[in-house]
Parts: structure tokens; C-alpha cells; sequence
């Protein structure tokens, strides 16, 4: 018998160790891809150095001993060293310097947002909260990759595969404006799930104030305290959400309605006469381009898949943080997919809260901040 489990554990640990080996060997081929095939400069030197990094990664793997340090290289090869290296240069994706000049207008004009954009870098379709990552000091990569890491440690979702993995090493270094949001996200389904509604409500309104992209955390989040907790804990929530997203965004849309309405509706939607960049060719974007009609098409299916996850749920809400989890990943990737202007780096979206749906169940009662706010009780 002894003989029997000893051998089942040496078989474990091989498989273990080959299949980190050949994720990172994958990782190391994908960033060597990215680095011959794309035409962003920003792009091509982050897959040469990460693809160094990947590779002396798989290296290390081989060894049981050397996998956390294999890791660790991952991390820092893939991340650390090109994020660096980017800033030092001060090259980036467009978004960040949009982010940062919105700030600046945020200073000076009292709005985000142009009146009457017209070239590519003219828009910002982020809602205001966005912009305060531009008025922060240095470069907004910094403060939007602390937020990430700070939210994932929060929801106890820090693991060096995720951090590492390309669809969000790439946004860390080169500009990660969906990671502030997604990772907001993760901790306010966490809360929610915990039995804290004021918190998970100042988390995801929070987070909603940021980017459109996190609006659908908020009904699903109001089904699982629902559920869970009961009618005022979700009422507790849906006021502190709606009362702190309103707060961050009306001010500004009041103030420069037309601003506003061109950048954070018009544009994302196709509707300006200024075409999104977005265009990777996913679903919606091939539909949108190639088949006539397609646009109409492809938000008919968009709206059609956002119609099923609200049926869902309305007739079987989720009970567990890990459901909910796993029900936003569900319509976001559908989102994502199904867009018209899209682009594969808003697949980090399923990727982290497929993450927080796969946690193992038994942090679903711990809470991981026991602070409350005024008035609040843990309903754990």
C-alpha cells in the first residue's frame, strides 16, 4: 500500500511539473508570436522580453525545487522588467496617454472629456472615475496596476499564474486599463458573497465608475445578497453601488453632456464618425465588417446574450460567490466576444473571474476585510 501512494504521488508530481513546463513553453511561444506579428512597438518589445522570461521560466520548471523560483522569473520577466523598461521609455498603448491627458483636463477644464473630439486620441470612452489614475503622479500604469495587484491580494487571488499569464502580463506593462475594473470586480463579488453589502456596494460602485464594463457586477451581485441574505442587505447594497457609481459619473456628464455623450457612448458604440482601434477579429468585429447588416447583427446578439444571463438570473440566481463568479465571466466573455469594437485583451475579463470562480469553496465564509462601514454588520 505504501508502495502504492508513493508511486500515485511521484506520477502527480511528474504531471505537475510538466504541465508548468510546457504553460510556460506555451507562454514564451505566444509572446515570440506577438513580438514578430504585431506592428505596435510597445507590443513587440514586450513579447521579446517576456518571451525570455517565459522560456527561462519553463527552464526552472523542470526542477520541483526551482517551480516557485520559475515563477517568480515569470513574473518578473513578463511583468517587472518590460513595465520598467516601457516606462523608462515612456512608451505605452494610446489609452494611457488618453487616461493621463483626461486627468489633466480634469485639472484645468473641470471635465475628462472634449467637446468635439475628432481624432482617435480626442476620445476618452472611460467614465470619469478613470481619469484619477491621470491627475495621480507618474505614469498611470503604476496606480492602475497597484489597484489590480492590491484588489487580487484582497479576494485572495494572488497567484504568480495569473499575474504572469499573458492576457494580463501584456495590459500590466504596456497599459491595463480594464485591470483596475476587473480586479474591483473580483473583491466586490467576494464581499457580496461574504455577507458585506455596504462594502461590496462602495467596491463595485467604485469600480462602475471606471469603465461601462463593470455595470453587469452589480445585478448579479444584488442576486447573490439577495439570495444569501435576504431583501435589505440587497437594497443596502443596490443604494450604496447606485449612490457612489451616480456621485462619480452624473456631475461630469452634467457638465459636458456632448463631451460625454461622443466618448463614452457614441464612440465605444460605432457611432461617431471616428472609428474605435478596437478591431480584432472576434465574432462581433468580423460580423460588424464583413457581413452586411452586421453591426445590427452583432448588437442584436449582444443584446440577446445580456437578455439570457438576466433570465438567468431572475430564475436561478447564484448562491455562491463562485457561481456568481462563474455567471459574470459567462456574459462578459459572450460581451466581449460579440462586440463590435473589440480586442482580445478584453478577454482578461472571463480569464480573472473564471480565476475567482475556480477558488476553492471553503474561502467563500472567511471575510477578508473585517472592518465595516458605520452602521454595517458582517452577515457572516
Amino acid at each position: 500500500m505504501d508502495m502504492t501512494k508513493r508511486l500515485e504521488r511521484y506520477v502527480r508530481h511528474i504531471r505537475c511539473i510538466g504541465d508548468e513546463r510546457y504553460a510556460w513553453a506555451g507562454c514564451a511561444v505566444a509572446a515570440l508570436g506577438l513580438a514578430l506579428a504585431s506592428d505596435l512597438g510597445p507590443h513587440r518589445v514586450w513579447g521579446a522580453v517576456a518571451a525570455a522570461g517565459y522560456a527561462t521560466a519553463a527552464i526552472l520548471a523542470c526542477g520541483a525545487r526551482s517551480r516557485p523560483a520559475a515563477r517568480v522569473v515569470a513574473v518578473a520577466g513578463a511583468v517587472v522588467v518590460p513595465l520598467v523598461g516601457l516606462v523608462t521609455a515612456g512608451l505605452g498603448q494610446l489609452e494611457i496617454t488618453v487616461v493621463e491627458r483626461s486627468g489633466q483636463m480634469l485639472l484645468t477644464t473641470g471635465s475628462p472629456y472634449v467637446t468635439d473630439p475628432t481624432a482617435v486620441a480626442d476620445f476618452n470612452p472611460y467614465l470619469p472615475g478613470m481619469a484619477l489614475f491621470g491627475v495621480l503622479p507618474g505614469d498611470a500604469r503604476w496606480w492602475m496596476g497597484g489597484v489590480f495587484v492590491a484588489a487580487l491580494a484582497a479576494a485572495g487571488l494572488h497567484r504568480a499564474w495569473l499575474v504572469a499569464c499573458p492576457l494580463v502580463a501584456l495590459p500590466l506593462a504596456v497599459g491595463g486599463i480594464d485591470l483596475p475594473v476587473v480586479g474591483l470586480m473580483c473583491l466586490g463579488v467576494l464581499l457580496a458573497g461574504q455577507g458585506w453589502p455596504g462594502r461590496a456596494g462602495l467596491v463595485l460602485g467604485s469600480a462602475a465608475a471606471l469603465k461601462w464594463t463593470a455595470w453587469p457586477a452589480l445585478p448579479v451581485a444584488l442576486a447573490l445578497i439577495a439570495v444569501r441574505r435576504g431583501g435589505r442587505p440587497a437594497l443596502r447594497y443596490a443604494a450604496v453601488a447606485l449612490s457612489t457609481a451616480v456621485a462619480a459619473v452624473l456631475p461630469f456628464a452634467l457638465a459636458n453632456p456632448v463631451g460625454f455623450y461622443r466618448s463614452v457612448i457614441a464612440f465605444p458604440l460605432g457611432l461617431a464618425d471616428t472609428t474605435s482601434p478596437a478591431a480584432s477579429p472576434l465574432p462581433g468585429h468580423l460580423l460588424a465588417a464583413y457581413v452586411p447588416g452586421g453591426r445590427v447583427i452583432a448588437l442584436a446578439l449582444l443584446s440577446v446574450s445580456a437578455l439570457l444571463i438576466a433570465v438567468s438570473l431572475a430564475v436561478r440566481p447564484p448562491g455562491r460567490t463562485r457561481t456568481a463568479a462563474a455567471r459574470l465571466a459567462l456574459g462578459l466573455g459572450l460581451a466581449m466576444v460579440l462586440m463590435p469594437a473589440t480586442r482580445f485583451g478584453y478577454l482578461i475579463y472571463p480569464l480573472v473571474l473564471g480565476a475567482l470562480a475556480s477558488r476553492r469553496p471553503q474561502h467563500e465564509c472567511t471575510p477578508v476585510i473585517p472592518a465595516a462601514l458605520p452602521g454595517e454588520k458582517a452577515l457572516a
